[in-house]
């Protein structure tokens, strides 16, 4: 089995495809690509037919329900008024023939992103104090065959480039650990850098070796996990209730002194 050069393979690759060349790859990034392929192999976990996941959409649809007898009067003779409903299965699913860009998926080409549970799922969706997201129910309809990235999640990476390299299960580690930490960035879309094109290669690679998807750490959610799947007909929907953002909380920690 190959071995990564360097502790920071993953970075020397997001740079070259980021900013010198996206669709020819020099020998050093195919190396790469070949060895994640090949180190994916220990990484293989499988998700039951059956297994419970999550997938949440920011906004809701409307629906009419009926003022009660009793209150009618006193609203003027009004007998029903719109009330927010969540979406419907088909709005709860990638659209087959377009896409927005994702970490997994390149701009038209979908897959269907879930977490393993609810809190996760709309945590994803970022929104706002006083949003309506609505939260779907899904099952997965076969064996999913999966590359889970959250292995190496908390493995050194911050080696010193001016040290001698580690060990190449060290290396191995660091360079995974930096791949579920860059599959679990949020985007945020920049014009300067495609900052979400490694991760789809990447995922590329891993589509191709025949997995059904893969597992990343949350950023978003409290230790949670995510899963992005590429047959979007890999999920069976079960039901989506509406929930209301009641409190968004952020934590700040300083790392530099106060420059005023």
């Amino acid at each position: 089995m190959g071995e990564f050069q360097s502790w920071n393979e993953y970075g020397i690759f997001a740079d070259f495809v980021k900013r010198k060349s996206r669709y020819v790859l020099d020998e050093r990034s195919k190396e790469f690509l070949r060895v994640v392929q090949e180190t994916s192999e220990k990484r293989q976990t499988n998700l039951p037919d059956g297994s419970l996941l999550w997938r949440a959409q920011l906004g809701h649809d409307w629906c009419t329900k009926a003022v009660p007898g009793f209150m009618q009067e006193d609203l003027g003779g009004l007998t029903e008024y719109p009330a927010p409903h969540p979406y419907v299965e088909q709005r709860m699913r990638p659209l087959v023939d377009r896409a927005l860009e994702g970490r997994v998926n390149a701009k038209g080409i979908p897959c269907m992103y879930l977490a393993f549970d609810d809190k996760t799922a709309m945590s994803e969706v970022r929104p706002w104090i006083g949003s309506f997201v609505s939260l779907a129910q899904f099952t997965t309809s076969k064996n999913l065959n999966l590359v889970d990235s959250t292995i190496d999640w908390g493995y050194c990476t911050n080696y010193y480039t001016g040290c001698d390299e580690p060990d190449p299960a060290k290396r191995e580690e660091s360079v995974w650990s930096q791949i579920n930490y860059a599959f679990s960035e949020p985007v945020t879309r920049s014009d300067g850098v495609a900052d979400y094109a490694p991760t789809q290669v990447l995922a590329e690679v891993i589509r191709n070796a025949g997995y059904d998807g893969v597992i990343y750490e949350s950023r978003l959610g409290e230790d949670g996990k995510n899963v992005a799947v590429f047959g979007l007909d890999c999920a069976t929907f079960v039901s989506c209730a509406l929930h209301r953002v009641d409190e968004v909380r952020f934590e700040f920690t300083p790392i530099t002194k106060d420059c005023f």
